[in-house]
């Protein structure tokens, strides 16, 4: 082999070296930095944890966009087939479920504890739970 003959470097070949080191330097920094962050498995975790609970929430929302259009075509088709007898009783049972949740309201005020009464959202919403469940089983054993 022939060894090439040793001149003195320009300063042309001086810079390129220099920028060939300081560009081995960056990809060595940037290789390093990678091993690091795969031996972080405290934060892989977390952003693995962060990047399922972004694809929960992006799949709830669809989920839930999904089963209210669903919702509304249901209760469309039933309209659209429930004949008008059955609308008006609907209707005259609603009024009644008004009439009494009004009235119940009514007592609640006057007659419940205040420390039971904050909690009133949750308890309302139970007790017409259960007012419409009840509705749905008796209509369903006619």
């Amino acid at each position: 082999m022939t060894q090439p003959p040793h001149d003195e470097p320009t300063a042309a070949s001086t810079e390129e070296l220099r920028e060939q080191v300081e560009q081995t330097r960056h990809e060595l920094g940037d290789t390093v930095q990678a091993l690091a962050d795969k031996t972080d498995v405290k934060a892989r975790t977390q952003q693995k944890a962060a990047d399922l609970k972004e694809q929960t929430a992006a799949k709830a929302s669809e989920l839930t966009a999904q089963a209210k259009v669903k919702a509304s075509e249901t209760v469309q088709a039933l309209q659209d087939h429930l004949p008008d007898e059955a609308k008006d009783k609907a209707v005259v049972a609603a009024e009644q479920v008004k009439a009494k949740a009004s009235q119940a309201q009514r007592v609640w005020q006057e007659k419940a504890p205040e420390s039971v009464r904050d909690n009133r959202t949750v308890l309302i919403a139970a007790g017409a739970a259960l007012v419409v469940a009840y509705a749905l089983m008796r209509r369903k054993k006619k």
